[in-house]
């Protein structure tokens, strides 16, 4: 049998018109990722019972999910690039389109995601991109490159933060340097860590989740950071793609092929799609959603104070899709060690 023919064999085997109240579900989900009622939502509209494990790193949950045993969740919320090494793996159950009518939701762009054209094996559930984001009243020239962070005047030293997460690390000198934020030369590689580890003496710290604090604080002028997680809504806090271009990143919804409850997995994804349900992510936690008709009822002054809650698909598109790079992902991890161990 081709590959190609195996999902339509997998197609046959769910039924749409499957008592949902007499399956059930385990998602697994980063805390504060959907509305804390979600559990009782999804029985008050499907009829089936959900229960949520949580995971603070992709790291966590994809050791959880390739132990060869089977993990018992059904849908495990992950990024795109992890999506893919599962699926390469084996782990992952093809997406049933018609049992997802509300697909229908999503930007046309949604479905030319690098790491997963067309959907095929993964659902979009946020995405957005990767830059600066700093005090206007603490920087005195607006930063516009990567360089800034890199190598920043006196005023900044020691008043900088950047990444750890090992691909988001690299991003800020790949993109420096002219290359491709997957790129697997090794030269091209050496020549990023060099440039982070002269970067190094210039931080006041790496940091992947409270550099939004900082930057409030006044602790920090400029930082790394994902978009959505950048406090624009406060009046001198913005945020700024540079000039040398960023990533597109994307978390997604995955369904486990060791899953016994597919079709109620299924009802879930799309029940998600509804643009009152995803549009929560947005006004919530101020992330974008791949979703047309969700983005469409966001408040207009929600928009207004936050603007990289505006940017649009095309925005998006002109960032590089992070892709999982099988056994080449060990240079990445060598080069964070390596950066790390550098006094």
């Amino acid at each position: 049998m081709t590959s190609e023919a195996a999902p339509s064999a997998s197609v046959a085997r769910l039924d749409p018109n499957a008592d949902l109240t007499k399956q059930s579900l385990t998602i697994s989900i980063w805390d504060g990722y959907s509305p804390k009622d979600l559990p009782q939502r999804v029985k008050n509209k499907l009829g089936f019972d959900l229960k949520v494990a949580l995971h603070d790193t992709n790291e966590t949950i994809m050791a959880k999910l390739t132990t060869g045993a089977d993990s018992g969740i059904d849908v495990a919320f992950v990024s795109g690039q992890y999506a893919q090494a599962l699926n390469e793996a084996g782990l992952l159950e093809p997406i049933h389109p018609e049992l997802i009518p509300n697909l229908a939701n999503l930007y046309p762009e949604a479905a030319n995601l690098s790491y997963d054209k067309g959907n095929k094996y993964s659902v979009p559930y946020t995405w957005g991109t990767t830059g600066l984001c700093y005090r206007s009243d603490l920087v005195k020239t607006a930063p516009t490159s990567w360089n800034v962070l890199l190598n920043p005047p006196v005023e900044l030293r020691k008043k900088i933060t950047m990444m750890t997460t090992e691909r988001w690390l690299a991003l800020p000198a790949l993109k420096s340097l002219g290359y491709s934020i997957n790129t697997t030369d090794d030269a091209q590689l050496a020549k990023a860590k060099d440039l982070l580890i002269e970067a190094k003496k210039n931080l006041l710290a790496y940091d992947d989740t409270t550099f939004g604090a900082r930057l409030r604080k006044g602790e920090a002028a400029l930082v790394e950071a994902w978009d959505g997680w950048c406090p624009t809504s406060d009046k001198n806090i913005k945020f700024v793609v540079p000039k040398e271009g960023s990533d597109l990143w994307a978390d997604t919804m995955v369904i486990l092929k060791t899953s016994k409850n597919k079709e109620a997995a299924h009802a879930f994804i799309n029940y998600i799609l509804d643009p009152e349900i995803h549009g929560w992510v947005s006004a919530n936690i101020l992330y974008k959603v791949p979703n047309k008709a969700a983005m469409d009822k966001v408040d207009p002054a929600l928009l207004a104070a936050n603007p990289p809650l505006a940017m649009t698909p095309a925005d998006l598109l002109q960032g590089e899709s992070i892709i999982d790079l099988g056994q080449d992902s060990t240079k990445y991890t060598r080069l964070a060690t390596e950066v790390a161990a550098k006094q």
